[in-house]
């Protein structure tokens, strides 16, 4: 079986409190972007044990601890899963904000689920996905959705983006989770970003910002250079994704922008939502 495991997009991100468990509570809306990996689960060789491959870009860490192989395991906790070969070829960037190793992980338990018949809901399977990682559950449904607390809990939103050309940019830059969350300090929303978001795109740069790329930018002023790039462009809204490095930029109307001048050695995809 293969399946293509895809990004995300945060549309505003606000860190609004500290958690008694040492996390954040946060509010942000969570929106499928379709740059992809590729995931390919099938049966394993008789007597032989679940292995993973890996190829496209590295992944750093070891294979045992890679999030498909930890969908698996948890699985086989509850199932008598036999073993498998588990290849994934990675191409959405780490680190950057894109949410592409949780989509590996929620993408793993759905292809386990129909490879084995195992017949779970979609709702079992987010319960799942939630002990693999705070964004891992969004991918079960993969549709625009509110999300608050860890980031694992949802609410519809009505928010059509579809043909909305997009264009998101990775400068290579890793900034680690724990810096990321300790130049952030909790505040109240300075907008309801679900308001905010019905209003026309146009206005959404004044009204829906992501706290931490008003924290990171003084510490990384690229981040602030290819938003200004994008706008540049002729953006409608751009933004820090996460808690970044990628940053990208929405275009109404049906063309996609022209390119833009960056770097060789920047990943950027051009697309719709």
């Amino acid at each position: 079986m293969l399946v293509f495991p895809n990004a995300k997009l945060n549309l505003g991100l606000y860190i609004t409190g500290q958690r008694p468990d040492g996390f954040r509570n946060l509010e942000s809306v969570f929106v499928p972007l379709p740059w992809t990996d590729a995931l390919e689960v099938l049966p394993a060789p008789a007597g032989t044990d679940t292995t993973l491959t890996l190829t496209g870009i590295p992944i750093p860490g070891e294979p045992a601890t890679n999030l498909c192989l930890r969908a698996y395991k948890l699985l086989k906790t509850d199932f008598d899963l036999p073993a498998v070969q588990l290849h994934l070829h990675k191409v959405v960037p780490i680190g950057a904000g894109l949410g592409g190793g949780s989509a590996d992980a929620a993408f793993a338990l759905h292809a386990l689920n129909e490879q084995f018949a195992l017949n779970l809901t979609v709702d079992t399977l987010e319960e799942y996905a939630r002990q693999l990682g705070s964004d891992c559950a969004f991918f079960i449904r993969n549709k625009p959705v509110f999300a608050y607390e860890k980031g694992d809990v949802f609410k519809a939103i009505s928010l059509d983006l579809t043909g909305t050309a997009c264009v998101v940019v990775y400068p290579g830059l890793h900034i680690s989770t724990a810096e990321a969350y300790g130049r952030v300090q909790p505040r109240t929303p300075r907008h309801d970003l679900r308001l905010a978001l019905r209003e026309p795109l146009e206005t959404w740069r004044h009204t829906v910002s992501n706290d931490f790329e008003e924290a990171l930018t003084p510490y990384y002023p690229v981040l602030g250079d290819i938003k200004q790039q994008l706008y540049a462009a002729g953006a409608a809204y751009a933004s820090l994704s996460g808690s970044g490095s990628a940053v990208y930029g929405l275009f109404p109307g049906l063309e996609m922008p022209p390119p833009i001048e960056l770097p060789a050695t920047y990943q950027v995809w051009r697309g719709r939502l």
